[in-house]
């Protein structure tokens, strides 16, 4: 910043030539890791029986439903949780793919 005020450059073009490009890396981590972190809750929410209520059909509900008969009928329980731990990694997957492609510091 203080190269582009000894040139005399405009706020707009400071903003958007050096600071912009050093917020984006940490608020795409920062919300992927916030969805990731909102469907763990929702889920232990609805397992608890805090969060929506059923008949909606969410992965929290479906493996509180059959809570008891896991020693029969396991693959309903097993799958859910899952596809939870499936979600969550490809959603913070994602966003460390994007962070590594739109980090302003790395060698291209």
């Amino acid at each position: 910043m203080l190269a582009a005020r000894a040139i005399r450059a405009g706020h707009r073009h400071i903003l958007l030539r050096s600071i912009l490009p050093n917020l984006i890396e940490p608020i795409i981590v920062t919300a992927t890791l916030g969805v990731g972190a909102g469907i763990l809750t929702e889920a232990y929410l609805s397992f608890l029986g805090f969060g929506i209520q059923p008949p909606t059909a969410t992965w929290g509900n479906m493996i509180t439903e059959f809570e008891g008969q896991v020693d029969r009928i396991w693959w309903i329980w097993v799958f859910p949780g899952a596809f939870i731990v499936v979600t969550v990694l490809a959603i913070n997957f994602i966003g460390d793919g994007l962070r590594d492609a739109l980090d302003p510091r790395s060698i291209k």
